[in-house]
């Protein structure tokens, strides 16, 4: 079947948001339009200004003979400026305090369009690192963990508190909260995650970073490496620090709970050299 440019460009386009950092050769795209490769760098040519233009990603041309394109999830500065300052004002509303200067977020983690929007930015800042898998903590994690996988291609495994019978024999370790300084346990799948995996960490809030600190044990168990670390929300005022390098797109700076005052600034998202768009 033969396919006009414009029915090409569609599918094209489609194709590749599907299947982000895979390498396409220009002989499938040939072969599935039934159209000559020079078409079709034609094609990827106007797809590759077009996404840069509205800020979806990037194309890159990988020569030779066993060459393609590979899609990138990239987004624009000013669009990633706009959209974590829309979030720390959605977080700064004083509905949100919850006992002990906690945030209600389960609303903005559960929008489909925020989260993706959340996942796409954590996305682009790992989009050239090589990564195997994401980790994250059950459970307020596991959305942002799949959003942000979406982008990047890769699986998810998620730790528990506790076994599950499904998931088979499981290794667990202990580790200690970063904020309560208290004894917690983590379980995961032995089936979960692969011998000298590259992982990217990823968690809804940080404090202290205990939970965090505890999945790097974890990874250890596996002779796995920590390829990054990405957070939503991280709190300024943690008493010590127990991870250093790591992103966050918003800050937690002050909260009073007699006054019912959140202050919340942007993360350190635009001081890690970012390949922006």
């Amino acid at each position: 079947m033969k396919f006009r440019r414009s029915e090409r460009l569609i599918d094209m386009t489609y194709y590749l948001l599907e299947h982000p950092r895979e390498l396409v050769s220009l002989t499938f795209f040939s072969e599935r339009y039934g159209s000559a490769k020079s078409s079709i760098s034609e094609d990827l040519g106007i797809l590759k200004e077009t996404l840069e233009q509205r800020g979806m990603g990037t194309l890159q041309t990988i020569p030779g003979a066993a060459g393609g394109v590979k899609f990138f999830s990239k987004v624009k500065e000013e669009d990633a400026r706009a959209f974590i300052k829309e979030l720390c004002q959605q977080l700064e509303k004083p509905e949100r305090l919850l006992p002990g200067g906690y945030l209600f977020m389960t609303d903005l983690i559960g929008n489909p369009q925020i989260i993706h929007k959340i996942g796409k930015l954590l996305g682009s800042a790992f989009s050239e690192i090589e990564i195997d898998v994401i980790m994250t903590v059950a459970t307020k994690g596991i959305p942002i963990a799949y959003a942000t996988a979406a982008h990047l291609n890769v699986p998810v495994v998620i730790v528990r508190s506790d076994s599950k019978v499904t998931e088979g024999p499981t290794v667990s370790i202990n580790y200690v909260s970063g904020s309560t300084k208290r004894i917690q346990t983590m379980v995961l799948s032995k089936r979960s995650l692969k011998e000298g995996s590259r992982v990217l960490i990823v968690d809804d809030f940080m404090k202290a970073g205990g939970t965090i600190n505890g999945m790097k044990s974890m990874l250890a168990e596996f002779n796995a490496e920590v390829a990054g670390i990405a957070v939503l929300v991280e709190s300024e005022h943690a008493e010590e620090r127990l991870v250093e390098d790591y992103i966050s797109l918003v800050k937690l700076r002050d909260v009073d709970v007699k006054k019912k005052e959140i202050k919340v600034d942007e993360g350190n998202y635009f001081t890690k050299n970012i390949h922006f768009i």
